[in-house]
């Protein structure tokens, strides 16, 4: 990867996750994970997110999908609160949850709502 790369990601995860998270993460980087967090900035943010076919809202509700789907549920609730930067409404998340219930199975699905009513909650 290149800086170019880097510094990309580093702008895209800014916009979607927000700055306080981006400089947090950065603030807490040690010599363990900081491959890893120059990783994910160039690979998630810089070579994924940072491609122009598909909208923040579209790429959004992909993440949410496949975490809710994973029961990934830390991260979930991460993305959750990016839908704020990318367009992605209440009413988005649900039919997003609606299809994880479907073909990833109920009790992921059940899990994701109990992450998404929490976020909702604190956040409207």
């Amino acid at each position: 990867m290149t800086d170019a790369t880097f510094e990309k990601g580093r702008a895209v995860r800014r916009s979607v996750l927000g700055a306080a998270h981006v400089d947090r993460a950065e603030k807490t980087t040690t010599e363990l994970d900081a491959d890893f967090q120059r990783f994910i900035t160039e690979t998630a943010w810089g070579s994924i997110w940072g491609r122009d076919h598909l909208t923040r809202r579209e790429r959004s509700m992909l993440t949410i999908a496949m975490l809710a789907s994973l029961g990934h549920l830390e991260e979930l609730a991460l993305h959750l609160k990016a839908t704020a930067n990318t367009g992605t409404s209440m009413a988005d998340v649900r039919e997003v949850l609606m299809q994880v219930a479907v073909y990833a199975g109920i009790p992921a699905a059940n899990a994701a709502f109990r992450v998404a009513k929490a976020h909702y909650a604190e956040n409207n």
